[in-house]
């Protein structure tokens, strides 16, 4: 008699980090007595993995529980398993307000919660741990480090996730070779700061040791993306290696965060305005063709007019390809949670606002320079009568789309002419 596989339901919240750990764990027990399915209420077993990083995530985290919660109280749902980095932070406290839930389990206890929801054990390398993928099967993150040791004032991460501990190069390099033989042509390379990637290993390597040897690999990923550059560790020889890979992407994500030396000073991000302003013209000289992707934060305790205005002046001269604002949240334990925040809700909305109105310019400017050229895109999603895709100065889900009108497949290149465009998405056509 064939055993009945249970059915399981896991809910990854927060950033592509997370996605690539819910990855981990569904590849840990898809070959177990568990099917995954879609949807919560035909599930036994629902799996929430948290987000613990600002408040509005923090809430989500929250409500996604007990909307599971709920679940199991009404008897839909028999077991109900929490991890990641909220549960990491504040297993007591969640575990005396939400008694529904069966275990609570932090960011990288993958083995634990499959022994767990399995009743089996599983060793430190064992391969049924290979990745599951969650997102469309030609591209794929790539984990190449947990934790960080900057000690950025507003950040809790590493109360979180502990310090840096980069992966073995050999290790990211297998993994690599794995997800492109699985038919990825697109990978993004992340961590909390991927430029101090292997500071931390006894033998120390750098993220220029990585980026010559996956452009080397016999079948390497047609594109290579890096995200998370923090700009005070973005170094020559990183830079020097972005710009002679065939397969790296003319494109990077570097958090700058403000552009006031105030702020920067008290947000201890190593580097001043004129720093930041240095690392992009080293970029943009070495890569001329570069689009840059950046963060920032806006009412960060203390932040004046004029602080403000140095920062929609650097945000009006740099003209960054991609933008994105969060309004500041104090996160607790952190160096700037000793601040007093002093500015309200509504100034810091009104602020962010600001920001955007400005690179929604910048963003129109950028894309009308598009139309009439031919791109190489790579189509993510085909609908009925348009199919979605990026060139490879976008990355998924965060920048600029192409709408492309012709017959095309999922997963794969075409060239591509720029017939039209707004603010955030160009039109074309094979």
């Amino acid at each position: 008699m064939i055993e009945e596989k249970q059915k399981l339901h896991l809910i990854s919240l927060g950033c592509a980090k997370n996605l690539v750990d819910s990855e981990i764990l569904l590849g840990g027990l898809k070959h177990s007595q568990y099917d995954v399915i879609d949807e919560p209420d035909e599930a036994d077993t629902i799996i929430v993995n948290t987000c613990g990083f600002l408040d509005i995530a923090r809430e989500e985290s929250v409500d996604t529980i007990l909307q599971a919660a709920e679940l199991k109280k009404s008897g839909i749902v028999k077991q109900l398993v929490v991890m990641g980095c909220l549960s990491e932070r504040y297993p007591v406290e969640l575990k005396e307000e939400i008694p529904e839930v069966d275990r609570f389990f932090g960011t990288n206890d993958h083995k634990q919660i499959a022994s767990f929801l399995t009743g089996k054990e599983y060793s430190r390398d064992d391969p049924l741990f290979y990745r599951s993928l969650l997102t469309p099967s030609h591209y794929s993150y790539l984990k190449i480090a947990e934790g960080c040791d900057n000690g950025c004032s507003f950040c809790s991460i590493p109360i979180m996730r502990g310090l840096q501990k980069s992966r073995m190069l050999p290790e990211i390099l297998d993994e690599t070779s794995r997800l492109v033989d699985n038919g990825v042509k697109e990978i993004m390379i992340i961590a909390q700061d991927t430029t101090t990637y292997g500071w931390d290993l006894s033998k120390k390597v750098y993220l220029s040791d990585l980026i010559y040897a996956m452009d080397q690999m016999d079948n390497a990923p047609d594109w290579i993306r890096i995200h998370y550059a923090h700009p005070a560790h973005l170094s020559q020889r990183i830079i020097d290696a972005l710009a002679v890979s065939n397969r790296v992407c003319r494109y990077i994500d570097m958090p700058i965060q403000h552009a006031s030396d105030t702020l920067l000073k008290s947000m201890r991000r190593g580097l001043n305005q004129d720093g930041i302003r240095e690392r992009i013209q080293k970029l943009k000289v070495a890569i001329p063709e570069i689009r840059i992707r950046t963060t920032l934060i806006v009412g960060y305790p203390g932040e004046s007019e004029e602080d403000f205005k140095d920062l929609t002046d650097f945000v009006a001269e740099i003209k960054f390809d991609h933008l994105g604002v969060f309004t500041y949240s104090e996160e607790e334990g952190t160096i700037a949670a000793d601040l007093e925040d002093n500015i309200s809700r509504e100034l810091k909305d009104e602020r962010k606002a600001v920001i955007m109105d400005i690179q929604n310019n910048i963003n129109y400017e950028k894309n009308s320079a598009m139309v009439g050229q031919i791109q190489k895109v790579i189509i993510d999603e085909v609908g009925e009568n348009v199919a979605v895709g990026r060139t490879e100065f976008d990355s998924p889900e965060i920048d600029n789309i192409v709408r492309v009108n012709g017959k095309v497949n999922k997963g794969v290149f075409y060239n591509v002419k720029i017939d039209d465009f707004n603010e955030y998405e160009l039109i074309g056509s094979v």
